[in-house]
């Protein structure tokens, strides 16, 4: 991705041809566009902190302070105090719309507080005026100090100019007195223009992030989105009760009878000779019978993998590389037992990453990685096939993706077209 491609001026800094792309230029309009807003913002804050500083000189010169001084200085707070979440409004809105000068990507939708009194009990209002506050405040100071970069920059680059006069000319940090001895400061400024610029796009682009962060802030529906995550959790326990009762059922209850069924069959076909009428009835009930055993144990196997209740998921996962048809090398590393629901879940993403790779990679061999990092199960199936996985070009994939999420884990695919493919799990794993 080249800078012109990047989607917002900080990532665009860290491409390849910033200098040379639309983004200095993108910089320096909403620099341009800051300097009136900031400016009338600080002088606002120095008419309403003005009072305030004689204050403080008065004690630090043991003055006493007069009454009209402190009247003034109470009645202007409460006058800020009042006016601010109100008066800001217009800036705010500016100042969202002029962020899409170096960060087209849209702000999450504020509530705005409705009425009077919500403006004064809202936090998106007091973090307007948080914003309005560090733009008249925080900006001035370090676009005055660019400024002052800006001028030592121009006054090496007119050195050789300026010292062909009588007078000596002051370069910064030395004097010169001839345009020769001012071509080396002149070099200097020179090769200091892009580095200029380039401090310029971080001084913007830190702008714009103190401008996404106060005035985004938490997107209104974040509340909602808090309860979908604790419904979602709520959703997955019901689940995994469920699936426990089910497997239970069907283990205890279905499967045993099923058996008896078989078995009866089989007795009843012993005794009847083959030339009966009901001898073939009852060979084909009792073929059934069975085919319909080994469903039920699949069922069950889908439910809760026998193989992970009996030699837990390191164990299990090397019984499903065992019936791969490539060679599979497990590596694990698992300091003790693991939550069922984590481990039911790293075993069906081995699982299907498995059958992805021996369905679509024309692999030769893979390797699945268990491990425990701190507070996560790390899952890694990696194999040396043709690469180019997408997710949108099937359901594997994204079933995948969405299993992962179901318990709040996180799933990267790294495939690149050649190969090879890394699907990387990881999943919470409190201890």
């Amino acid at each position: 991705m080249t800078a012109d491609e990047s989607p917002y001026l900080a990532t665009a800094l860290r491409r390849p041809g910033y200098l040379i792309s639309a983004w200095p230029w993108r910089a320096l309009a909403y620099a341009v566009t800051s300097v009136p807003l900031a400016a009338v913002l600080a002088v606002a804050l120095l008419i309403v902190g003005n009072p305030l500083l004689l204050v403080i000189g008065a004690f630090r010169q043991d003055r006493p302070i007069e009454l009209p001084l402190l009247l003034c200085l109470a009645v202007t707070g409460i006058v800020l105090v009042l006016l601010a979440p109100v008066v800001i409004t217009p800036v705010t809105a500016i100042e969202r719309w002029r962020l899409g000068l170096v960060d087209p990507r849209p702000l999450p939708e504020q509530r705005r507080p409705s009425g009077l009194a919500a403006r004064y009990t809202s936090g998106t209002a007091w973090r307007e005026v948080a914003y309005a506050c560090w733009l008249g405040g925080a900006v001035p100071l370090a676009y005055g100090i660019f400024a002052l970069l800006m001028l030592l920059d121009l006054t090496l680059l007119a050195g050789p100019w300026l010292a062909g006069d009588e007078d000596r000319v002051v370069l910064g940090w030395v004097t010169v007195d001839t345009p020769g001895q001012a071509v080396p400061y002149a070099i200097v400024g020179l090769l200091l223009v892009p580095v200029l610029w380039y401090l310029a796009g971080l001084l913007v682009a830190g702008q714009a992030a103190v401008a996404r962060w106060l005035l985004g802030g938490p997107p209104a529906d974040g509340v909602a989105l808090r309860e979908v995550t604790r419904s979602r959790a709520r959703l997955v326990d019901a689940y995994e009760a469920e699936r426990r009762r089910i497997e239970r059922d069907v283990h205890d209850g279905a499967q045993p009878r099923l058996t008896s069924l078989t078995l009866q069959l089989g007795l009843a076909r012993l005794d009847v000779p083959d030339d009966s009428p009901a001898a073939r009835p009852l060979d084909i009930a009792h073929d059934q019978a069975k085919d319909l055993m080994v469903t039920l144990r699949q069922i069950v196997q889908g439910i809760r993998p026998q193989d992970l209740t009996e030699l837990g998921l390191a164990g299990a996962v090397r019984e499903l590389a065992g019936g791969a048809t490539i060679p599979v090398t497990v590596h694990a590393s698992l300091a003790g037992p693991l939550p069922e629901l984590v481990e039911t879940t790293a075993y069906f993403v081995v699982s299907e990453a498995l059958g992805n790779v021996a369905r679509h990679a024309r692999a030769t061999r893979a390797e699945v990685r268990l491990a425990q990092v701190g507070r996560h199960l790390v899952v890694e199936v990696s194999d040396d096939g043709r690469g180019g996985a997408d997710p949108a070009r099937g359901t594997g994939l994204t079933g995948l993706a969405d299993r992962v999420a179901a318990v709040d884990g996180r799933l990267l695919l790294a495939s690149p077209a050649g190969g090879p493919t890394l699907v990387r799990v990881e999943l919470p794993c409190p201890r």
